[in-house]
């Protein structure tokens, strides 16, 4: 009867979240400024993820990022072989951008094959020219790729192999960079049933980023800005969220509501009330709280969730608006939970999401055979 809000719509909470290690010139992965469409879309344990949508695309805004390969050694060592083999090497750089943005542009098209045969080709060429920062780059956007093409052994490897070059380099483990990989490893280990794994990357995640925080709340703003700060938070709202829909599938509601309450709160003392994604997690904690038989709290939050939804004219107003209703039922409010399945019904069709309008017609025939049951 519920459904859980997707997480295309804003997805604050990781877009927010920084990707520049600290210290590092240049951005390993693109950061909030830079796209709206990077996420980590956690698809549902045993349900591969998308193969298509933005979910998991990673764009590529910071191309040009790429570190030169070290100077030699000693002045001696430079001069016309040294400028031989950095011009080498600045032309192998501008071709692997260019490869890169070839994959970007084969992405957007939903043509997987061929970004993955460009990805190839960009891979061979930053090891021949030992550019590590792109392979590491590339490495992250290939698995990215076969995350949401659900080859999901492929796309662990390959997540794997970015993360071991990315500590190989000198990145620490509590980095945000690292918290993200770890984060879809789990939601891959989710999405295969592997609970053990799943749960030990989520509470590696979230026991990581707590302690981050704890230790790094007093330093002043000329060591970590505010808005530092602030991303790593979101970062941990999101792997909140991400475990908490983990919870709720397995069947562990009270350890959800707690992980999205949490989560909530970030979201709320960060973004506001009336971020979208602050009302996709009232909306989905109010669906963990009727899971539990608890009506009343459910339809005060979902209730909210609702109304800031209309304020905003919220992108998935008519599944917030569905889930309120189904909670009406719940409560025996049978008149008005027509009304709302009918508002969000109308709100469906605006929308042209077949798949909520088919949800929300047979939502409506069962509520009608229900009615007259009682009659």
């Amino acid at each position: 009867m519920f459904r859980l809000l997707s997480r295309t719509l804003g997805r604050g909470l990781l877009r927010a979240a920084g990707r520049r290690c600290r210290g590092c010139s240049a951005r390993l992965f693109p950061g909030p400024a830079e796209s709206q469409e990077l996420e980590v879309l956690l698809p549902p344990p045993g349900v591969a993820p998308h193969g298509r949508g933005s979910g998991l695309l990673p764009v590529l805004a910071a191309l040009a990022w790429f570190s030169r390969p070290a100077a030699a050694d000693g002045e001696e060592q430079q001069g016309a072989g040294g400028a031989s083999a950095g011009d080498a090497a600045d032309e192998a750089e501008a071709e692997i951008i260019q490869l890169l943005k070839r994959a970007k542009l084969s992405i957007m098209k939903d043509e997987p094959e061929e970004a993955e045969l460009i990805l190839h080709d960009a891979l061979r060429l930053a090891y021949q020219s030992d550019n590590k920062k792109a392979i590491t780059y590339t490495y992250d956007l290939m698995a990215n790729l076969a995350f949401i093409r659900g080859q999901l052994e492929n796309a662990e490897q390959l997540f794997k192999a970015t993360m071991s070059y990315l500590l190989g380099g000198g990145v620490r483990q509590e980095d945000n960079a690292i918290i993200e990989i770890s984060l879809k490893l789990a939601s891959i280990y989710a999405a295969q049933n592997k609970q053990e794994f799943a749960l030990a990357g989520y509470e590696f995640c979230i026991s990581t980023l707590e302690e981050k925080i704890e230790r790094e709340k007093e330093l002043a703003e000329d060591v970590m800005s505010v808005q530092e700060k602030a991303n790593t938070h979101l970062l941990l709202g999101m792997c909140l969220d991400s475990c908490a829909r983990y919870l709720l599938f397995s069947k562990q509601p009270s350890q959800a509501q707690r992980m999205y309450e949490k989560a909530l709160q970030i979201s709320e003392e960060i973004q506001g009330e009336r971020h979208p994604q602050t009302i996709v997690l009232m909306s989905d904690l109010a669906t963990t709280l009727d899971a539990q038989g608890h009506f009343d709290e459910a339809y005060v939050y979902m209730q909210r969730a609702s109304d800031l939804a209309r304020q905003i004219n919220h992108p998935e107003l008519h599944m917030v608006l569905s889930n309120l209703a189904a909670i009406l039922i719940h409560r025996e409010r049978y008149t008005q939970a027509k009304e709302i399945y009918q508002e969000a019904l109308k709100q469906a069709e605006l929308k042209r999401d077949e798949v909520s309008v088919q949800h929300i017609r047979e939502e409506l025939a069962e509520l009608l055979r229900k009615s007259r049951s009682l009659t």
